[in-house]
């Protein structure tokens, strides 16, 4: 059972969309952020939603038959924060959490006031290791464990 998702992959410009940011600092995070993602990912970002960046997709099914595609890691520039997306899950992060600076966590987001609060050295090793999460459990189909 493959339902509909509101927020979807789409062929919208991510240069147009980040270009639309009005604040020049915070465009110039976004800048580092799809570089350093595009790199660690190898994948180019994509338009997901009016609002989301994302790098690489997996394909999800849940126990109730509920499934979809999504991005493997992502951001999207918010008024508040920039908000991460790291789709692996923070149990897999743990550690580097600790070192990585001043932050916040939901569900499946980090998120940060500015680059400049956190070590962009320990952010790098948290997208390399939420890429090779998702890579070696999507390849047994099991996103928590093979």
């Amino acid at each position: 059972m493959k339902s509909e998702l509101k927020t979807r992959e789409n062929d919208a410009s991510v240069a147009a969309f980040l270009e639309r940011e009005p604040d020049a600092a915070r465009r110039a995070e976004c800048a580092a952020l799809l570089a350093m993602m595009q790199r660690i990912s190898g994948a180019p970002p994509r338009m997901w939603g009016k609002s989301m960046v994302g790098f690489g997709q997996y394909h999800y099914v849940y126990a109730t038959g509920r499934e979809g595609d999504w991005f493997v890691i992502g951001f999207s520039p918010r008024k508040q924060n920039l908000a991460i997306y790291l789709m692996c899950g923070f149990e897999v992060l743990a550690a580097d959490l600790e070192k990585l600076g001043k932050h916040k966590l939901g569900k499946c987001c980090l998120y940060l006031k500015q680059l400049g609060d956190i070590d962009l050295k320990v952010l790098e090793r948290l997208l390399r290791s939420c890429v090779k999460h998702m890579k070696k459990h999507q390849a047994c189909g099991d996103l928590n464990g093979c």
